[in-house]
């Protein structure tokens, strides 16, 4: 049986409008898949079909061979986590009240929260490397102290798959590499990992695989060097740019007019 998530000739949109596909792609344990594509082009809106907040207007998404179509949202939350751009209200919980609520999925509806849930909210801070924060007022942290927050609630959960929107989207430079050391170690640990961002580079960073979406479309999947060039920027983007090597294994994207201008 196969495991990880499978999308299948997957169309998707909203009821008597679609939006894309058919799609089909997978992402196995300890992949990450990188979503690139303009705004409107379709990413939340997969998004949101693969996390079941849609239904799919054909075809399958499967995790680990089983067809998701009939889960109810407790098994979905058991086997998915979701981390949004931002997220978690204006309420002055701790960090850790925060990420043991990644657990709700776990226990009764009146539960309170186990021994083991409290345990796996630790280690979830301790896997981010935040656990210092844990008795801090989240309304006090900064952009990335919260992004990786939200990481580690949705790692609480112990899911198979994590989904992760744009996860670095209004973080300054320092914050964005520390969410995407995280992505490719959390990938590392077993997760099969699918995220979207605005910056191609970042594929390069952490992604073992890149899909291109325009128009609801898949223009190309591949490994980020394959998939990442001049001809598909321009494609998607409408941008010329120049693919430059930055080290052994880094690359950038760098507008050609910025170039000529210097």
């Amino acid at each position: 049986m196969s495991t990880g998530l499978g999308v299948e000739d997957l169309s998707f949109g909203y009821r008597g409008r679609i939006v894309g596909g058919p799609v089909s792609f997978a992402v196995a344990p300890g992949e990450v898949l990188c979503l690139l594509g303009p705004n409107g082009g379709g990413k939340t809106t997969l998004f949101k079909t693969v996390l079941g907040l849609l239904a799919p207007l054909a075809g399958q998404i499967l995790l680990d061979g089983a067809d998701t179509a009939g889960w109810n949202p407790r098994r979905r939350a058991q086997a998915i986590g979701y981390v949004p751009q931002s997220g978690a209200g204006q309420f002055p919980f701790t960090v850790h009240e925060m990420v043991l609520m990644g657990r709700t999925a776990h226990r009764g509806t009146f539960a309170a929260p186990s021994a083991a849930d409290h345990d796996a909210a630790d280690k979830a801070l301790e896997t981010l490397g935040i656990a210092a924060l844990g008795e801090r007022d989240w309304l006090r942290l900064s952009g990335g102290e919260r992004q990786l927050a939200l990481v580690a609630r949705a790692l609480a959960q112990e899911p198979r798959l994590l989904i992760l929107d744009e996860p670095t989207a209004n973080l300054d430079f320092g914050n964005q590499l520390r969410v995407l050391e995280q992505v490719r170690g959390l990938a590392a640990g077993g997760l099969a990992v699918l995220f979207s961002t605005h910056h191609p580079e970042q594929a390069f960073a952490c992604a073992t695989q890149v899909a291109l979406l325009k128009d609801g479309a898949l223009a190309r999947i591949g490994t980020p060097n394959a998939t990442i060039t001049a001809e598909t920027m321009q494609l998607l983007y409408g941008t010329e740019v120049d693919i430059v090597s930055v080290g052994a294994a880094m690359k950038a994207c760098v507008p050609r007019a910025w170039r000529e201008a210097r």
